[in-house]
């Protein structure tokens, strides 16, 4: 009649382990104990009920014959009526106490001995439901007194009856009432199980069934669940679901993007090499030259080339394997901030101006390829931001580049006067291949520089402002440098 789950998911991905009981045979399980035991709970106290209304009973018989006690003379009672009597109340004997008087009305001259007492003008609940079960399991034969309220103007009335004939209705109570609470139980259950199954355990079956066919290949979009629409809380873990296999499967396309781009680049990273040596000993033939323009510009191609030489052995660095370990050491700012706006190729009549604020002494305790890189890829960012709105003005287009010391080490700040960074992308603009906007681009430059920053133990920040856009970087100080015993001490 019920449909019991397998204990193996039905579907695509259910998982391979099996399970003794699934959710639905739990659920049936319980709802029969519940029932059950709500069925217990209520047939103890009706039995106890029953048995002290037939006890009442007999007592109203007993007052009605009493009544006939008082009418007839004394000791004038016909043996017939007394039988009559008697057998409506169901008793033996049958006794009225009115002030010093009582009066006896009895099958025989000797009354049976009795074996139980009961007083029915006192009881509480609990020995209601003891003195049923008392009588259930008592054997036959058994015999009660039982004393109760009177007619008017008497004491008491007792009565002496056998216990058989109530314990022989109880047990038929019991059964009739047995019966009908099981067919209750049973529709009760029914419907407690489907309504349960159809809210709670389908919807659950469903969302073990999508986890798991998304286990089997996160990358699949069409195995991302599908929200039901409810508007409870089943309802929301189904959002709350949907939200993380997304995310996870975005996360696995850019890591399958990024394996990809490794791949490519391992490949022509040997040719690209030879290429740049071949370079190299060009311009170690143009520095040999007499030429005055000649002898200013190549030792910086000879310097480019040199970094360029570096990038491509440290190319895939990213993504499989982590940057190599800074060296550090003083690196002066001023200069790197100069080769920095060099390799942008702002001059002085560019349209885009670059305002460096910085001391000439002033120091980062960095590794000095590391930190050019991470300035030139922020700078790059703000300088592709502010050429997207061509033509640009030297006076509202602007690079701004600060530092200045700490009491632990250095911080440095770019800022630009470009369009800003939509609020939308700030959560994710160090995650790769996702904070770029311009067209063609990678979105590794601030993943980069992020890595980059945090190997020197350092921190790299948006700094939230009116207009533009401003980082900032923080490189601390190495501990035990005398540079960093110095600031120690000053602070």
């Amino acid at each position: 009649m019920f449909r019991i789950a397998s204990d193996r998911a039905e579907g695509i991905g259910a998982p391979s382990r099996r399970r003794r009981f699934g959710l639905s045979a739990k659920l049936l399980a319980l709802t029969v104990g519940v029932v059950a035991a709500a069925e217990v709970a209520v047939l103890v106290p009706t039995i106890a009920n029953y048995r002290i209304a037939w006890l009442s009973d007999r007592l109203a018989a007993a007052r009605t014959a009493a009544l006939v006690l008082d009418a007839a003379p004394q000791d004038r009672i016909p043996a017939d009526l007394t039988h009559d009597l008697l057998a409506s109340v169901g008793a033996k004997v049958i006794v009225v106490k009115k002030e010093d008087t009582r009066r006896l009305l009895a099958m025989s001259d000797m009354p049976p001995e009795a074996d139980v007492h009961i007083d029915m003008r006192d009881g509480s609940l609990w020995s209601m439901v003891r003195d049923a079960a008392a009588t259930l399991l008592a054997p036959n034969g058994r015999i009660l007194r039982l004393v109760g309220d009177p007619p008017s103007g008497a004491d008491f009335i007792e009565i002496v009856l056998s216990e058989t004939p109530l314990r022989r209705a109880m047990l038929g109570f019991a059964a009739t009432v047995l019966f009908t609470s099981l067919l209750v139980a049973v529709a009760a259950g029914i419907l407690v199980y489907l309504s349960l199954n159809w809210l709670f355990v389908r919807p659950m079956r469903r969302l073990t069934e999508r986890m798991s066919a998304f286990r089997e290949n996160p990358e699949d979009a069409s195995r991302i669940i599908v929200p039901s629409g409810r508007t409870d809380e089943i309802g929301t873990a189904e959002e709350a679901l949907e939200e993380l296999q997304r995310g996870l499967s975005q996360t696995l396309h850019q890591k399958s993007h990024l394996a990809a781009l490794g791949l490519a680049v391992s490949k022509i990273n040997h040719d690209l090499r030879n290429l740049l040596a071949s370079a190299q000993l060009l311009s170690d033939r143009l520095a040999g030259l007499p030429d005055p323009t000649v002898q200013r510009f190549a030792p910086k191609l000879i310097a480019a080339l040199d970094r360029a030489v570096a990038y491509c052995e440290q190319t895939l660095s990213y993504g499989r394997a982590q940057e190599p370990l800074p060296h550090r050491r003083e690196v002066p700012l001023a200069q790197l901030f100069e080769e920095v706006r060099e390799t942008l190729g702002l001059g002085t009549g560019s349209a885009i101006a670059w305002n460096v604020s910085v001391e000439e002494d002033a120091a980062a305790d960095a590794d000095p390829d590391q930190l050019f890189r991470v300035i030139l890829n922020i700078a790059r960012n703000a300088l592709q931001a502010l050429e997207a709105r061509a033509p640009n003005d030297p006076a509202r287009d602007q690079i701004v580049l600060s530092a200045r010391r700490t009491p632990t080490g250095t911080q440095i700040e770019i800022a630009d006067t470009g369009p800003g960074i939509p609020a939308a992308r700030r959560a994710h603009l160090f995650e790769a291949f996702v904070s770029s906007a311009r067209r063609g681009g990678t979105g590794l430059g601030l993943p980069i520089a992020d890595e980059l920053v945090r190997a020197h133990g350092g921190e790299i920040r948006l700094v939230e402002q009116a207009t533009g856009t401003a980082f900032q970087i923080l490189i601390p100080d190495q501990p035990g440098t005398p540079r960093h015993r110095r600031e120690r001490l000053r602070a």
